[in-house]
């Protein structure tokens, strides 16, 4: 079950070195249709932008504060729940980035996750606030105004397009379901 509010405050907010901490994830999923090839990493991979709360503030990933009562790994996820309506399974983490926010100029510290996405919910907290919009990561390039969000956009790509990460971005149940679709085509 999905809780449909989102967390709110800042009374469990974690800080490094007076950095305020966000978390957030690139959702991605293999675009569905044509295939070149049998296997995912052979399809092409969209990501999920969100767009801001704010007007005119562009398109983002989802992101939002590391509390004191979560992993690293769960507040990634449920920024991700709250702001895009998707869960899935969190990667391994793409790096961390320091930047001020352009609303208040305070400073923080971003660490960026990609999310294979499992589930699309209908309803979700932040739905009335946001429209979430599937893209191929060129058409992310373009519609992401935040720098270090472009960065870790590079680093998801890179990884992506790493002969030796690929197997990194599956999991054992994409292998197995590949095999099957592929032995009945």
């Amino acid at each position: 079950m999905v809780a449909l509010v989102s967390r709110t405050g800042r009374h469990l907010q974690r800080y490094s070195d007076g950095r305020r901490l966000i978390v957030g994830c690139i959702p991605y999923r293999y675009k569905a249709g044509k295939r070149k090839g049998c296997l995912k990493e052979d399809r092409e991979v969209e990501v999920l932008v969100i767009s801001s709360q704010r007007q005119g503030k562009g398109m983002l990933f989802p992101k939002g504060g590391w509390e004191r009562d979560e992993s690293m790994k769960d507040a990634a996820q449920r920024e991700t729940m709250e702001e895009a309506g998707v869960m899935g399974i969190v990667q391994r983490r793409l790096g961390k980035w320091r930047f001020k926010s352009k609303s208040n100029e305070t400073d923080h510290e971003g660490h960026m996750f990609p999310l294979l996405v499992e589930q699309q919910l209908d309803l979700w907290p932040e739905k009335e606030f946001r429209q979430r919009i599937w893209m191929s990561v060129s058409e992310a390039k373009e519609a992401c105004q935040q720098v270090w969000m472009l960065e870790a956009l590079e680093e998801f790509e890179n990884r992506l397009n790493s002969s030796s990460a690929r197997p990194k971005m599956m999991v054992k149940e994409d292998i197995v379901e590949q095999v099957v679709q592929c032995s009945m085509s």
